[in-house]
């Protein structure tokens, strides 16, 4: 658990005058009660200054540290923290393919003290997890888009696979001999080369690890063939020449891998695979306080040091509004419901 805040002179003076000023609207509220005029409602101009009185806010990651959520919420967290003047944690809560840390938020009082940090797997969950108690596309609050992720298709040395079209040929060949991994079932890696093998019709063999670690050593020791990996992480082995780059899973090519083909160009077919990086809310949060947290994240990614930082590691920041969000998050939970159901893949 990380905790980012700040404290200087002219911080604690302005938190002495919070308090003045914590004190007279709350004489003001009780004398709102008091007169009956119980539908009065703060100005959304008030919410940062009440927000910085309230316990820490907690931004929940439900996958392990190092991951690309957890590195937004690493980049934002004290950022976020300086802007609401208010301490800001981040907390790891994995487990069940991010669906321990969701449910946390969907269960937390929409309040301004939880916030979700999540990937695109929270839609694939939807469909892949059919009994959960919640609905990760339905029960949540969308806040904001904050960044895209790319996935590369690569291969181990070993497999002597220099493009795609070698890896399909070996696949089209020997069906099943060729093999892939990925952290586990459900998980964009896995989808992603499902996806692949829909789109070309070939046939390989999924063996699912227990994160992206154990997936990644045995890739680069010849073990397995082939997977789906996200920039960041590949692009040190891919360099060492480790791994061999086939392609990546977006519309365009990368400029961080500026030589490297889209899987469309490398004629394996229109594939994208862009994983989306974003913030929610538990259900049922004021559009008041979503729209101020909207905003003041927002504005965090469009500073340049945010950039490089999200830039540094494959990701490109972009934000959006709330209902931009909401329909980028409702639209890919129907196209990757459609693979699960075509496909046949279950996590349970």
């Amino acid at each position: 658990m990380t905790i980012f805040t700040t404290c200087t002179p002219q911080r604690l003076m302005g938190e002495a005058r919070l308090g003045v000023k914590i004190f007279s609207l709350t004489l003001t509220a009780l004398a709102v009660l008091y007169t009956g005029s119980a539908t009065a409602q703060t100005p959304s101009s008030a919410l940062p200054s009440m927000l910085s009185s309230s316990p820490p806010l907690r931004l929940i990651v439900p996958f392990t540290p190092g991951t690309g959520i957890d590195i937004v919420a690493r980049t934002v967290g004290p950022r976020l923290a300086e802007r609401l003047g208010r301490p800001v944690v981040v907390e790891n809560r994995a487990g069940a393919s991010g669906n321990i840390g969701t449910e946390a938020v969907v269960r937390a009082a929409p309040n301004g003290s939880t916030l979700l940090v999540s990937v695109n797997t929270l839609v694939m969950n939807a469909s892949l997890y059919p009994q959960l108690p919640f609905d990760p596309v339905k029960d949540l609050t969308p806040v904001t888009l904050t960044s895209w992720g790319q996935l590369l298709l690569v291969a181990s040395q070993k497999s002597g696979f220099k493009t795609a079209a070698d890896l399909m040929q070996a696949a089209r060949k020997s069906p099943g001999r060729v093999n892939y991994g990925s952290p586990g079932v459900g998980t964009p890696h896995h989808l992603s080369m499902e996806l692949f093998k829909a789109t070309t019709g070939v046939f390989i063999t999924h063996i699912p690890y227990r994160g992206t670690g154990p997936a990644l050593t045995d890739l680069l020791g010849g073990q397995i063939d082939t997977m789906f990996l996200p920039i960041h992480v590949a692009l040190p082995h891919i360099k060492s020449g480790r791994l061999i780059a086939l392609g990546i899973g977006s519309d365009k090519r990368h400029p961080l891998l500026p030589d490297l083909p889209t899987l469309a160009e490398a004629k394996a077919g229109k594939i994208n695979v862009e994983m989306w990086f974003g913030i929610f809310a538990p259900p049922g949060m004021a559009p008041e306080m979503v729209t101020m947290f909207n905003r003041e994240i927002r504005e965090i990614l469009l500073t340049e040091e945010v950039k490089k930082a999200f830039q540094a590691q494959g990701m490109d920041p972009s934000g959006s509004t709330p209902a931009e969000f909401k329909q980028l998050v409702e639209q890919d939970a129907l196209r990757w419901s459609h693979l699960i159901k075509s496909q046949k893949i279950s996590a349970e």
